[in-house]
């Protein structure tokens, strides 16, 4: 009896121990990095920058996987399928885990219970910016012309429900502007017409417009934040150039698949932290436009409810819808 009572014991006590033998490997192979945008886009650069520095700290290769498309549904809807191991990540930004929630008729997933929440990672503002051909030099211009040209301007987006969507539909109410929407499958065809001339107005992440900016190639007539960037002295913010209370904020993090281990979750949220506050991973940031801004799992909740409540009335007002 009291071997057999032994051999149960030896078993329970084996079966305990696993799980944590087994978190504590953790990670012994490449991690999948999900971002279901566009490559060459705002949040494709910013992971990269940051996969990078979490494969240096972890000693494995986080690898990007760009699953764009359906205003970031169908990356994220890979994410919620995946096992809840911790070798599939992903991107969650202000477009998968608030603004989908107004601006989708239905969204397959629900954020509270079909996603994990790791960390933020990042906030990064826009860049108001106009073809070179365009006859304004600033807000104010910008807002003249359009109401003297009602629908002959062509606003670009990186696509249906981002920042650079919204951005440009909030500007639009508080303006009165009319300007045809012209949403882009990410950012780099949206750049390129608008240099061409085939859209003549785009409003996108400093850390993809800005360089485009700086090299002439389009005209930058103000920023999203409510105070001027460090990196761009000589742009007003929108609010200053003659738009009151005008602000938007991208921002996004870590996300990873339904029933994420808090060990898991734990490590991450760690490392991720970690990689932050690496000096040449805040001066990548920084060279991006873009504030490095962690978080704790809850916080990064609140911040997801929050921001859904914000842009479910700026949607509403704006009449913003997916087109």
């Amino acid at each position: 009896m009291s071997s057999r009572r032994f051999l149960v014991t030896f078993v329970l006590a084996l079966c305990t121990a696993l799980p944590i033998s087994a978190f504590a490997a953790y990670p012994d192979k490449p991690i999948r990095l999900i971002v279901p945008a566009a490559a060459g886009g705002a949040a494709d650069v910013l992971m990269r920058v940051l996969a990078a520095r979490l494969s240096v700290q972890m000693g494995v290769p986080f690898v990007v996987d760009n699953k764009p498309g359906a205003s970031y549904v169908i990356g994220t809807m890979e994410l919620v399928r995946a096992p809840a191991d911790g070798y599939t990540l992903g991107y969650g930004s202000v477009v998968s885990l608030a603004t989908n929630r107004s601006l989708l008729s239905k969204v397959p997933y629900d954020v509270d219970k079909d996603l994990t929440l790791i960390s933020n990672v990042l906030r990064v503002p826009n860049i108001l910016a106009v073809n070179n051909n365009l006859p304004v030099r600033n807000v104010n211009e910008l807002i003249a012309y359009a109401k003297k040209n009602p629908g002959k301007l062509s606003i670009a987006s990186g696509g249906n429900g981002t920042t650079s969507h919204l951005g440009g539909e909030l500007l639009k109410s508080m303006t009165n502007m009319q300007m045809v929407h012209v949403p882009y499958k990410g950012a780099t065809g949206a750049i390129n017409d608008l240099i061409s001339g085939e859209v003549q107005v785009y409003m996108e992440n400093s850390a993809v417009l800005g360089p485009y900016a700086k090299a002439g190639r389009v005209r930058a007539l103000g920023t999203s934040a409510s105070q001027r960037l460090s990196n761009y002295p000589n742009i007003p913010s929108i609010a200053e150039a003659g738009v009151p209370g005008f602000e938007v904020i991208s921002w996004g993090g870590i996300i990873g698949p339904p029933g994420l281990p808090k060990e898991i979750v734990d490590r991450l949220n760690t490392e991720i932290r970690s990689a932050l506050a690496n000096r040449e991973s805040r001066e990548r940031f920084k060279s991006l436009d873009t504030e490095p801004s962690p978080s704790t799992p809850e916080e990064f909740r609140e911040l997801s409810h929050r921001e859904t409540e914000k842009w479910a009335h700026v949607i509403k007002v704006s009449g913003a819808k997916l087109d």
